[in-house]
């Protein structure tokens, strides 16, 4: 029996004088059949595979930048070439210019991965442009001073840092005309402007790989400098000019395809027979330069050749 005093009235009043709230139990339903139901399991969130993809061209591209790090830091301690024998010194600027084979090996791996998984972003594009900035213009700015420019300290001090400052131009001039209104990447055309800093730096790592196949050859007296001062000059010079280079991403299976491979393989095997196989890299992008230089003096006399036709038209009457 409920004492006097209680009840659902007495118990509201408790309530409105500050007393605390009873406890309520949940009973079992009669309509359940006395039984209680378990609560629901939160969802697991299951892991996206497809967000995930996004991280793997970041990752190659973040190696690259790793092997030019390491590059710049062989380079930096490595002893100058005419203060040691051939093969101490040497051997330093040839781990170097291995680094930043690998470098490359990285840099043309992580924009085919990001276009096979579809994956290209705004992002990727600048961080790939800033590896770049690294790995193709500052870590070989700094093997090729410490190589053979640093005996002409101020001359060779410039055109270092030219070589730096133009591929830092290069790729922020690329990255400007790759985007689109909304800032994603563009779909990459059939000529690109300028030559491709890694291009540009690879001619000066092939030189480097090529002096320690012939066992230091080329550091062998001040004469070779002057030759690696006017390269190096000429190279920044085409990264930074508006002649136009072949991309090489518009080729098919044809007839022509199939003759620019056989003359590559062809000419690499000669190459190789002929002189060392650390030669071919420089004839491979010899020949890439010298393809892009005379197609544009070719579209240069071409356009001149019909600004000449239309002015030995007669005029309109």
């Amino acid at each position: 029996m409920a004492r006097p005093g209680e009840g659902p009235i007495s118990r509201r009043a408790d309530l409105s004088r500050g007393g605390a709230r009873p406890k309520t139990v949940s009973l079992p339903d009669a309509r359940s059949g006395g039984r209680i139901d378990p609560e629901v399991p939160k969802p697991v969130r299951k892991l996206d595979l497809r967000k995930t993809l996004f991280l793997l061209p970041n990752i190659i591209t973040l190696s690259s930048v790793f092997c030019g790090f390491d590059s710049i830091r062989i380079s930096a301690t490595a002893s100058m070439p005419s203060a040691s024998p051939v093969g101490g010194g040497d051997d330093d600027y040839y781990r170097a210019s291995l680094l930043l084979v690998f470098a490359l090996f990285f840099d043309m791996l992580d924009g085919r991965v990001a276009r096979l998984t579809k994956t290209q972003s705004a992002f990727g594009l600048q961080i790939d442009s800033l590896a770049d900035v690294i790995s193709f213009g500052v870590a070989p700015a700094l093997l090729v001073f410490k190589w053979s420019l640093w005996q002409r300290p101020m001359l060779g001090l410039m055109a270092a840092f030219l070589f730096a400052a133009a591929g830092a131009v290069r790729l922020a001039r690329f990255n400007v005309l790759s985007m689109g209104e909304k800032g994603a990447p563009t779909k990459p055309g059939k000529y690109i402007v300028g030559l491709p800093v890694p291009g540009a730096a690879g001619i000066l790592i092939s030189l480097v790989l090529a002096n320690h196949a012939m066992e230091g050859e080329l550091l062998r007296g001040p004469k070779y400098v002057w030759p690696m001062l006017a390269l190096t000059v000429f190279l920044s010079f085409l990264m930074v000019s508006t002649i136009k280079f072949r991309s090489f991403k518009d080729l098919r299976l044809n007839v022509r395809t199939f003759l620019l491979v056989a003359f590559a393989v062809g000419s690499s095997a000669i190459v190789s027979l002929q002189t060392r196989p650390a030669f071919v890299l420089v004839w491979l992008l010899s020949c890439y330069v010298v393809i892009g230089l005379v197609e544009t003096v070719l579209t240069l006399s071409r356009r001149a050749a019909r600004r000449a036709a239309r002015r030995s038209l007669p005029p309109l009457n």
